[in-house]
């Protein structure tokens, strides 16, 4: 449930040979791992327990300790929960999912927040590393993930209030906006993922 075609050709423009698959054999063999998303929360936990991918990303991500990206609703899949369903995340990270509320603000923007945003680097990053100045990249969301340890928030972006954009714990990390979208911004960060140690 994710834009597949976009992530894979950008993937292999910067040289990093990919394999799309459902298969818990393909990705106990990878030595990194993409987790995309487009839709809600509860269909995308759903899909990831119907082909019986929860154990084998748990052996893989926590035991193993091998780099995971989220990207969109991928990264939000990290969290225990979100306000969007009633299924519980993979719990990967200290955080819940929300939507946008902004019920404080003068001016409410729309939602879902769409388009080009900046992001605000809030701790030091190889997957920011080398990054182009005034970096823009494309958001397309109606929730976000909120962090209950801010030692995980990489960075921030501004949509009626400052949210978190960015996370990065250990091996586990995740963006809200879609590199794969976001032009030459977007392929650097997925290049520092890579080829990142």
């Amino acid at each position: 449930m994710g834009n597949l075609g976009s992530i894979t050709n950008m993937l292999k423009k910067i040289g990093a040979k990919v394999t799309i698959s459902s298969s818990p054999a393909d990705i106990e063999q990878a030595d990194k791992l993409i987790l995309p998303g487009v839709g809600t929360f509860d269909c995308g936990m759903k899909k990831l327990h119907e082909l019986g991918l929860v154990p084998v990303l748990k052996h893989k991500v926590i035991e193993n300790k091998t780099p995971i990206l989220g990207i969109c609703l991928g990264m939000q899949l990290f969290s225990k929960r979100s306000g969007e369903g009633k299924m519980p995340g993979l719990g990967w990270l200290d955080a819940e999912t929300i939507r946008f509320k902004f019920a404080d603000a003068q001016f409410v923007p729309k939602v879902p927040h769409m388009g080009w945003n900046t992001v605000s680097i809030m701790r030091r990053s190889s997957l920011f590393d080398n990054m182009y100045a005034e970096s823009r990249f494309y958001f397309l969301h109606s929730y976000h993930v909120v962090c209950n340890d801010d030692a995980d928030i990489l960075t921030k972006t501004h949509h009626g209030y400052d949210f978190v954009s960015s996370i990065m714990r250990g091996n586990i990390s995740g963006v809200q906006f879609h590199p794969e979208k976001s032009h030459k911004f977007g392929m650097r960060l997925l290049e520092n993922f890579v080829h990142s140690s």
